[in-house]
């Protein structure tokens, strides 16, 4: 029976002062810490210690270079199970020189089909020249890979029978590739991202000695997916940067048991760990029911929010839920960033808890001004602010000619600094749109600033506009998730043109047969958009699960009107 790696041993701590990742490891070796991965129901599978997976990395990399890669020339796909396997090939990848990529799971998609299809897409983006997974999904990736030009594909065993190079293990840079990263696709097909060595220890660096302030002792919890940026660089190489342990959760168990992952920081006494506003959501819900004995979260200093747009309620909720259980709001942890600039751009200050930013709804929507509200019983909308950029970042809020704003004024963030992304690969069109000559990184996200920290509103391509008002889809879909007593994800609002106006469709995610309760449902929905924000839609409901959702498991706004105006909802239910 495998034993947890421990959270402290006398190895001096290194908070990410490292040229690469892989000397990174090289160092993290001398530790007893590690990495620890559990089933749903907390049972620990594998604890692999740093100095192992250094040890195995190496091995496998020297049998990738016998099997014919060629290093700083190929790429190679890992399907990202939560497991030891994947960062074992991560890393053999990285000592080879090659840079890894690695592809979400089939758990998003609907189905084989749709999962092949999506994955061999990626493969073709990429030009990957092999292909790994775990045995359970071993035939999908074959079928995927299926008249591609790969050296090997298969699962995480194909490379069994092939022996190790005799040759060195290549030198690795600090401006070498060190893998890709697909962004989440919640505005267009993903695309991949090219993160070099220096890129990713600078964004570690600022996580770990500004953002969190890692200290001796601090342990990672984490069920966030190892494909998505926040699990990848905020749960796997950042905290391998520091010489810390985590604990893993697998990803697909989590909204079956999401109070495992609780009872994991309890149990191993976790100080970091991070999730979408849905994840406390799901936990508070659970929590309702039954509350696992003798929960004792008080060891949990930095409770991070980011992947979404942060719901304050949500949050409050949590930590009443909680608080029995020695949960302390103030570690929550409201932050931002993208794939695009590794991962993070901002922190909130430690031990401040979610601060709330309460504006006028009517003058932000009409004016583009975040003001305080005008008086009682008007339109208000809370937004968190989640800190200033991080050491050594810029950003600014621009208007739609490119001119910086001032305090509260909304505009679009543009980011400049030391970790962003080299580019999207292959695709130096797209890098030109979103990536200037000078380094501002276009974002796609509308904010604001107030007092140094930044404000997220939403994303701009999701922005709707109706009779010279600026409407944001989320405002229309919380307000018709609570109204109804709907779930989180169970509406999606968007815009389409008819007639040389925009109009406003919302599906509604419906659960009942019932004719009378779906009527009930449509003109709940109606009449609480025309209340709470003067506004009229179409409402068609849909079934359950039938929403669009990206790779990290957020709503996919632009999917979802794109199956609409496709015409794969119907007329609704």
């Amino acid at each position: 029976m495998p034993s947890p790696t421990p959270s402290i041993c006398p190895m001096p701590l290194r908070k990410a002062d490292f040229a690469t990742l892989t000397e990174a490891l090289d160092y993290a070796s001398g530790s007893e810490r590690g990495l620890n991965f559990y089933s749903g129901n907390g049972q620990l599978l594998e604890s692999l210690r740093y100095r192992d997976l250094r040890d195995q990395a190496r091995s496998l990399a020297r049998r990738l270079l016998a099997a014919g890669f060629v290093p700083g020339e190929e790429r190679i796909a890992l399907v990202a199970e939560t497991g030891g396997d994947f960062v074992r090939f991560f890393f053999a990848c990285l000592y080879a020189g090659i840079a890894p990529l690695p592809l979400p799971l089939p758990m998003a998609f609907g189905g084989r089909q749709g999962y092949v299809g999506h994955i061999r897409r990626m493969l073709g983006a990429a030009r990957v020249s092999g292909l790994f997974a775990p045995a359970f999904l071993a035939d999908w990736a074959l079928e995927a890979a299926e008249g591609l030009p790969l050296r090997v594909a298969g699962g995480f065993g194909a490379l069994d029978g092939h022996m190790e190079t005799a040759d060195a293990l290549p030198a690795i840079g600090q401006d070498d590739v060190a893998y890709l990263q697909f962004s989440s696709g919640s505005t267009r097909f993903p695309s991949g991202i090219t993160v070099t060595h220096r890129a990713l220890m600078e964004n570690a660096r600022a996580i770990v000695r500004h953002g969190l302030q890692i200290v001796e002792g601090d342990r990672g919890v984490s069920w966030l997916p190892f494909y998505h940026d926040m699990g990848l660089v905020g749960f796997l190489l950042a905290p391998l940067a520091a010489q810390i342990s985590v604990d893993y959760l697998p990803t697909g168990e989590f909204a079956r048991r999401p109070l495992t992952w609780l009872s994991l920081i309890a149990r191993n006494r976790g100080t970091l760990s991070y999730s979408p506003s849905f994840g406390y959501e799901l936990c508070a819900k659970r929590a309702a029911a039954t509350v696992p004995e003798g929960l004792d979260l008080s060891s949990w200093r930095a409770a991070g929010i980011g992947g979404d747009m942060i719901r304050p309620q949500v949050l409050a909720g949590f930590a009443r839920s909680f608080a029995p259980c020695g949960f302390d709001p103030r570690a929550f942890v409201p932050s931002y960033g993208m794939a695009e600039t590794t991962l993070a751009v901002s922190f909130a200050p430690l031990r401040t808890g979610v601060e709330v930013d309460r504006v006028d709804l009517d003058v932000l929507e009409g004016d583009g001004l975040a003001a305080a509200p005008r008086a009682a019983g008007g339109r208000t909308r809370d937004f968190v602010l989640c800190g200033p950029p991080l050491a050594g970042h810029e950003v600014e809020v621009r208007d739609p000619g490119g001119a910086p704003l001032g305090e509260r004024r909304l505009g679009r963030l543009f980011v400049r600094g030391p970790s962003l992304m080299h580019g999207y690969f292959d695709q130096p069109e797209e890098t030109a749109r979103v990536l200037s000559a000078d380094g501002w990184l276009d974002t796609g996200d509308l904010g604001y600033r107030v007092g140094g920290a930044l404000v997220i509103t939403g994303r701009a391509k999701d922005l709707i506009l109706i009779n010279g008002r600026n409407i944001w889809p989320q405002d229309l879909e919380w307000s018709v998730e609570r109204a109804g007593g709907l779930r989180s994800g169970d509406v999606a609002a968007f815009a389409i043109e008819q007639d040389e106006a925009e109009r406003i469709v919302l599906l509604v995610h419906c659960r009942t047969s019932d004719p009378d309760a779906r009527r009930a449902l449509k003109s709940t929905v109606a009449g609480t958009l025309r209340a709470e924000h003067g506004a009229e839609a179409q409402v068609l409901l849909v079934p359950s699960h039938s929403l669009p959702q990206t790779s990290s498991g957020k709503l996919s706004r632009s999917r979802a009107r794109q199956l609409f105006l496709a015409g794969a909802f119907g007329d609704g239910l």
